[in-house]
């Protein structure tokens, strides 16, 4: 069985002021780095064979950084894109709250029904996210490998290999810099319906 080792990017700039992210190119914060070296013992301490990451700079500079602890090549995934928040992206979210308190209620409640402007919704991401995961698995039918995806999709993904309900899907939104240990289940290796 493959084990997955979720990890979430240590902090953005953006994470500590209540921005949105999305798949804006923002790099670790000095909390952010200190967020890394923090959690890099667990994580070596699982002897992963190999570490992906989504293509954002602050996954990518995670990825680096736990790479190098245990001399293996961090290799970008495509999938693991973030969700793409549209004209939501680099606002506060608190904005969001002021502004449009009906959308940011279903969004936090039922984050599958809500389509930010010019934005993607999480079930394409999960979609995204579902195939990238199958191609891992196939790669990697046993053994630890490191993930490194920057929230919100990190929960999606999470989602994805644990088949949890969206519902709290926000609350992980604030565990910057941590990981958790996930089995992967070979039900992902059937194709898409």
């Amino acid at each position: 069985m493959l084990t997955i080792l979720l990890v979430r990017p240590g902090a953005t700039d953006y994470d500590m002021q209540g921005r949105i992210q999305g798949t804006l190119d923002i790099p670790l914060s000095e909390d952010g780095l200190r967020q890394v070296q923090a959690c890099l013992e667990g994580v070596r301490a699982l002897s992963p064979v190999a570490v992906y990451h989504g293509p954002c700079e602050s996954a990518e500079q995670t990825a680096q950084l736990l790479s190098a602890e245990m001399g293996l090549r961090p290799k970008a995934m495509p999938s693991l894109r973030n969700l793409d928040h549209g004209l939501w992206q680099g606002m506060l979210v608190s904005d969001v709250k002021t502004k449009q308190p009906k959308v940011y209620r279903q969004w936090q409640e039922q984050p599958e029904t809500v389509c930010p402007p010019q934005g993607e919704t999480v079930l394409d991401a999960k979609a995204r996210v579902a195939e990238g995961l199958r191609k891992l698995m196939k790669k990697h039918k046993e053994g630890t490998v490191a993930v490194v995806v920057a929230e919100p999709m990190a929960s999606v993904f999470r989602h994805v290999l644990k088949h949890d309900g969206l519902s709290g899907f926000w609350k992980l939104s604030e565990k910057c810099g941590m990981w958790e240990s996930i089995e992967a289940p070979e039900t992902l290796l059937a194709p898409a319906s």
